[in-house]
């Protein structure tokens, strides 16, 4: 079974500001590993929600 775009290595020096949050606030949540393994699609919606409520928050500040 192919894994398509998930086998792909992240580089996170070409990641976007906004990209780079959002990966920052996985890491902080625990959620990184499942997200590098199985890709975002595999996050529940309680889970993206928290992501996107928090990297909100940060944008806002800055």
């Amino acid at each position: 079974m192919s894994k398509g775009k998930k086998s792909e290595k992240i580089k996170l020096s070409e990641l976007t500001p906004e990209e780079q949050l959002k990966y920052e606030v996985a890491e902080e949540l625990g959620l990184l590993p499942k997200v590098l393994e199985e890709g975002w699609k595999s996050l529940s919606s309680k889970e993206t929600g928290k992501i996107g409520g928090m990297v909100n928050q940060r944008k806002k500040k800055l």
